[in-house]
């Protein structure tokens, strides 16, 4: 489900597919460079990972993601006038860092699919998915610092704030699958560690490794930040609504896994009947021992009751509220207006993407 679209802008003019293969582009062959030092059979299990090759270690074609953060990174180095090449190393260390964070989350969280096929740990276990994780934590870091410059140093404290966040973030969402409620506002600090500070990340380092100084990175960070908060909120609205063909996950995802989203925190919160029936269930839910083997129609009844109670709407509404406050911070900041532009509409495809 997309939210309501923004207003229109400049920035329509310009070609998000563009923008998002420009990074892809630039920063693929680094990434595989990068991938190919992993000691064996790391490299393979990685590789697979981002769909470069199948199960059985052919080359394949797979889907390897939207691509925003690198391409964030590659634009952001342009805010300082720097050639976007600048931001490659930025671009793939975020990139290597947000897919440690895959392969640890589906083995947490027990996701059998991600990007339309089987996930590392179904295919080549558990043990492989905490070590490649790790690895490409390390790497990450690696890469920046082999820079060795002083902007380089800068980056990777800033990445590495960001991991740390990222993790936190995990931790929380873990915690409170378990929790009879959990409140809006905790949710949003979980969603903002958990998604928004590795997008407030990307969207400044390519700039940090152009020269930025410090208050345009945090400006850069801010937009990224709460970016991130649209983009999980629509990625709350999808795990609950979205279609398992465009998502490449379960029907009803979010609540096979009792994950306390947005729309469900929020229809919690809303008060009134369906509200309170919501959390008689949910709390029934979270002491049942038979909860896999539910069946698609009380998981549909679950979603009815999240909408009802106006969890839904709440949500589309938080996105597209986070969306004007990321671009409020662009303001903040000196930058070519082609430049900003191509921020504006890699913010407007975050909040009405379908997958």
């Amino acid at each position: 489900m997309p939210t309501v679209p923004p207003a229109p802008t400049a920035a329509d003019a310009v070609d998000v597919t563009a923008l998002l293969e420009r990074g892809r582009t630039l920063s693929t062959p680094v990434l595989r460079t990068a991938v190919g030092r992993l000691a064996p059979p790391m490299d393979t299990v990685a590789s697979y990972h981002f769909g470069w090759i199948d199960a059985a270690g052919n080359p394949a074609e797979g889907d390897g993601g939207k691509a925003v953060r690198p391409a964030l990174a590659v634009l952001s180095a342009e805010v300082t006038g720097a050639a976007p090449e600048t931001g490659i190393p930025g671009a793939v260390a975020v990139e290597l860092v947000h897919n440690f964070s895959l392969l640890h989350d589906d083995l947490m969280d027990g996701d059998e699919q991600r990007r339309h096929r089987d996930t590392v740990w179904k295919v080549h276990g558990p043990a492989q998915a905490i070590l490649v994780g790790d690895a490409l934590m390390a790497l990450a870091n690696e890469l920046l610092l082999e820079l060795g410059t002083v902007e380089a140093g800068r980056a990777t404290r800033r990445l590495t704030t960001a991991t740390r966040a990222l993790i936190d973030g995990q931790a929380q969402d873990i915690s409170y699958e378990n929790r009879d409620r959990v409140s809006v506002e905790e949710c949003l600090e979980m969603e903002g560690n958990k998604t928004g500070a590795l997008l407030a990340c990307a969207s400044s380092i390519g700039a940090v490794l152009g020269g930025a100084d410090d208050a345009t990175a945090d400006a850069l960070e801010s937009y990224g930040y709460h970016l991130g908060l649209a983009f999980q909120a629509v990625d709350d609205l999808l795990g609950i609504w979205g279609d398992p063909v465009s998502t490449g996950k379960q029907t009803w995802s979010d609540l096979r896994q009792r994950k306390k989203s947005l729309p469900v925190v929020a229809a919690l919160a809303a008060g009134g009947p369906a509200s309170a029936k919501l959390g008689e269930i949910l709390a029934a839910d979270a002491r049942s021992s038979d909860f896999a083997s539910f069946s698609e129609e009380e998981f549909a009844a679950r979603a009815a009751l999240i909408e009802q109670a106006g969890g839904r709407e709440w949500t589309a509404e938080e996105a597209r509220r986070q969306h004007r406050i990321a671009l409020d911070a662009l303001d903040t900041v000196s930058m070519p207006e082609r430049v900003r532009e191509q921020f504006v509409a890699l913010a407007d495809f975050v909040v009405v993407r379908k997958r």
